[in-house]
């Protein structure tokens, strides 16, 4: 099996796709991301990056908040309209049911049934985005899309972008255990 060289543009690969929420002007408003990850555990942060020039990047800088919210396969068709227009243009906050929480300036999405409020402790300057990093503050979950307390990706349905296709693509089922099926390999087992 021989290896290609490929477009660099394409890693990493597939990307999450959440909402990125803010409160810019004094409204909430919401864009569609999929450059962000879990980068720290304890206390738990997160980091996304986003374009200097965003609308929303402008309610960030302004509180110091953001909300990342995690949306369902069904939520396809607003989710995919929000990154598509800029706040400046179209009320997007109109096409979900906003709610706060401890931050008020972190407007989240009640159809998204896994949220998160984040308050940014470091930023880095990019050529073109902006890097932040946020401390999760709060996490708001349904409980339908819980299982033993935990967020369920089954249940969650979330999805993800693939880059340069432009393809959004499911989450599939679970088949093995993480930190555990390594330990076949560990008793002869490949």
């Amino acid at each position: 099996m021989g290896k290609v060289k490929i477009d660099t543009g394409m890693f990493s690969y597939p990307m999450p796709v959440a909402l990125l929420g803010a409160t810019v002007k004094g409204k909430p408003n919401f864009m569609t991301v999929a450059w962000f990850s879990r980068v720290d555990y304890q206390p738990s942060r997160l980091a996304v990056a986003i374009g200097k020039s965003h609308y929303t990047t402008r309610g960030v800088e302004e509180h110091g908040t953001f909300s990342l919210n995690l949306p369902a396969r069904d939520l396809v068709v607003p989710v995919d309209y929000v990154g598509l227009h800029s706040g400046e243009k179209v009320d997007k906050a109109a096409v979900f049911d906003v709610f706060y929480g401890e931050l008020e300036t972190a407007p989240m999405i009640a159809q998204c049934s896994l949220t998160v409020e984040c308050r940014v402790i470091e930023k880095v300057e990019l050529d073109v985005d902006r890097l932040y990093v946020g401390e999760e503050v709060t996490v708001y979950a349904e409980e339908e899309v819980l299982t033993e307390g935990r967020p369920d990706l089954g249940k969650i349905e979330p999805y993800v972008l693939s880059m340069p296709a432009n393809e959004y693509f499911p989450v599939g089922e679970a088949f093995a255990k993480a930190w555990r099926v390594g330990r076949e390999y560990e008793r002869g087992g490949k």
